[in-house]
């Protein structure tokens, strides 16, 4: 094992724990992870933009007094700007056409906690779909099964931290592209309650609030602090999440009491769910049980075709402000040629939005965002499968070759029990307590009630602290070579 793997699967706390205490330095902990992904990116492809130079230079400035003084970090190359860094979104209309002018906020902020950014990670086109397959940068590939999805959109950033390259790395979520990515890497992902964290100053917000800004982590306690290094609004944001009651962080470990939670398999796509994501539900019902809380079957009274039509031209309409916005940016009149056959078609589609159907369509998201916020007026949250399915096969996603109806029943899987939490704002974790018999990770999905992160936090820990996760280690792995 290299010496570098000796760091690789300590957590971002307890990395920056030793830059604190004077066990290692803040070059030689990035130093260290920039072998690994040297090493292992290949087998991968998560990390597509190298910033090896930049990060030894601020590695060597870093604030020793910075919580995460020193830990190496990646974001991923969707929204997040890094001042002269190239910005792709995954898309060759872009490649090698745009460089940053300056850090977005967000990662102004992850810098300012002592993050030190060592790449970009590879994202879907836009970041529209569930895998992480882009034909401008290739596919990323999960390190549980080469052959096999990482979910997306933040699939690159997924593939990277569980595979211990670094401890943690940015990434959002629109639909689920956050949770999806943890349950297929085996990772603790939180979708933070809408405009938790700030996405200017270029944006106010994404896809009219569906769009969220966090990370991806293996331990529930760097979320958290991550969460507490990063939210809060900017300046002039449209709106903001109610403020906590305390720090994140102190969540951790604190009691959640005995929490009614509230059981379904019931997705807006219709899914069928797998059994190997159904038991996973199941057992951790039944852990939840075990740790005195309060489980029973519930589904909210959502309209399920209404809803999921309204996601649909939320998504295309997203689709169009995407690349109309980029083509403004970099003076580029957008053709045919310059993208992926399907986000062509999502931007054509979108383009035929009027403005008077987009706001209907996001009044009944809207709507359905009030039907689920008085649902869990009974509960404390709302546990479900976060996929129908366990880790596809690359390529399930390629709407070549397959129906329309087929390709939509595919998205649909991957799709179906994340897309309510991006249309009401609220909170959402996928937390990975299950493996398949092939040795696959299936995440399971807490949903929480709007502007409470804290109980999700809370629960989180303790299921963290009766099932432990953070030392598995898929075959594609620092500590694994």
């Amino acid at each position: 094992m290299a010496a570098s793997d000796e760091l690789a699967f300590l957590d971002a706390t307890a990395q920056a724990a030793l830059v604190r205490q004077g066990e290692i330095t803040a070059a030689e902990l990035v130093e260290a992870a920039l072998e690994r992904i040297a090493r292992d990116n290949p087998a991968l492809n998560a990390v597509i933009t190298p910033m090896d130079d930049l990060a030894r230079t601020e590695a060597a400035k870093v604030d020793p007094a910075a919580p995460f003084a020193g830990v190496p970090f990646l974001l991923k190359d969707l929204v997040a700007d890094y001042g002269g860094v190239p910005t792709a979104s995954g898309s060759a209309f872009l490649k090698g056409r745009y460089v940053a002018k300056q850090d977005s906020e967000l990662v102004a902020r992850f810098r300012r906690a002592g993050l030190v950014v060592c790449g970009k990670t590879n994202t879907p086109e836009f970041g529209l779909l569930p895998t992480t397959e882009p034909a401008a940068f290739g596919a990323s590939r999960n390190p549980w099964d080469l052959k096999r999805t990482t979910g997306g959109s933040s699939g690159g950033s997924a593939a990277a931290v569980a595979a211990g390259l670094v401890p943690a790395a940015h990434a959002n979520d629109g639909g689920g592209s956050i949770r999806i990515p943890a349950a297929c890497c085996g990772l603790f992902g939180l979708k933070p309650t809408r405009a938790r964290n700030p996405m200017g100053p270029e944006l106010g917000d994404a896809g009219g609030g569906l769009a969220v800004e966090h990370v991806v982590t293996r331990s529930v306690r760097d979320s958290a602090a991550l969460l507490d290094a990063t939210s809060g609004p900017d300046i002039g944001d449209p709106y903001w999440a109610p403020p906590p009651e305390r720090p994140f962080a102190q969540e951790c470990g604190r009691d959640p009491g005995q929490l009614r939670i509230a059981l379904s398999f019931a997705s807006l796509s219709g899914a069928t769910v797998a059994d190997d994501c159904r038991e996973a539900v199941l057992a951790t019902a039944r852990l939840c049980e075990e740790l005195g809380h309060v489980v029973e079957e519930a589904t909210p009274a959502l309209a399920p075709q209404p809803t999921i039509k309204a996601f649909g031209r939320a998504w295309t309409a997203f689709a169009s402000w995407a690349i109309k916005g980029w083509a403004a940016t970099i003076g580029r009149e957008p053709t045919e040629a310059d993208f992926e056959p399907l986000t062509w078609q999502m931007f054509q589609s979108g383009e035929r939005v009027s403005a008077g159907n987009y706001l209907l369509a996001m009044q009944e998201l809207q709507k359905a965002g009030r039907t689920f916020a008085r649902f869990l007026t009974g509960y404390d949250v709302w546990l479900t499968p976060v996929v129908a399915r366990p880790p596809v096969p690359l390529g399930y996603f390629d709407p070549a070759g397959v129906s329309r109806e087929e390709f939509l029943t595919r998205i649909g899987e991957y799709s179906g029990f994340t897309n309510i939490a991006n249309a009401s704002g609220n909170p959402a974790m996928s937390v990975p307590l299950h493996w398949t018999a092939d040795g696959l990770p299936v995440g399971v999905q807490f949903t929480g009630r709007f502007g409470d992160e804290a109980t999700l936090f809370r629960l989180a820990a303790q299921l963290e602290q009766a099932r432990p996760w953070g030392q598995r280690r898929p075959p594609v792995a620092a500590a694994a070579a």
